[in-house]
């Protein structure tokens, strides 16, 4: 079954996953993460299944996330919360974000990538 590859065109980040993707003749379908952002539901599907604490899925270097200024706010909100906020604008959701529908990988790390999805 193909992976489902959450990326941004634009991202040097998610260009790297795409070219490890590549190289290793892993399939998947890539979805623009701006253009169809995951879902509310989706978005807490992909956190619970991914282990990770919910401040790992805010893209904490963007620009929108400085805007917000949601440093504070994701130190003392909860979950639910942070997953509506998420769910407001892709541009806020770190990438990429990859499943098979049961693991789940937050960004890009080569050595994360070759246990996970090799």
């Amino acid at each position: 079954m193909a992976l489902t590859f959450y990326w941004y065109p634009k991202c040097g980040t998610c260009r790297k996953a795409k070219a490890w993707f590549e190289e290793n003749g892993v399939e998947y379908n890539d979805v623009h993460i701006v253009d169809n952002p995951p879902s509310r539901e989706q978005l807490e599907e992909l956190y619970k299944k991914s282990g990770l604490e919910i401040k790992k899925f805010f893209n904490t270097s963007g620009k929108k996330y400085r805007e917000l200024g949601l440093k504070d706010k994701v130190k003392s909100s909860s979950d639910e919360e942070l997953l509506d906020l998420l769910a407001t604008d892709g541009m806020l959701i770190k990438r990429p974000i990859v499943t098979d529908g049961e693991k789940v990988t937050v960004g890009f790390k080569e050595e994360d990538f070759e246990q996970t999805w090799k």
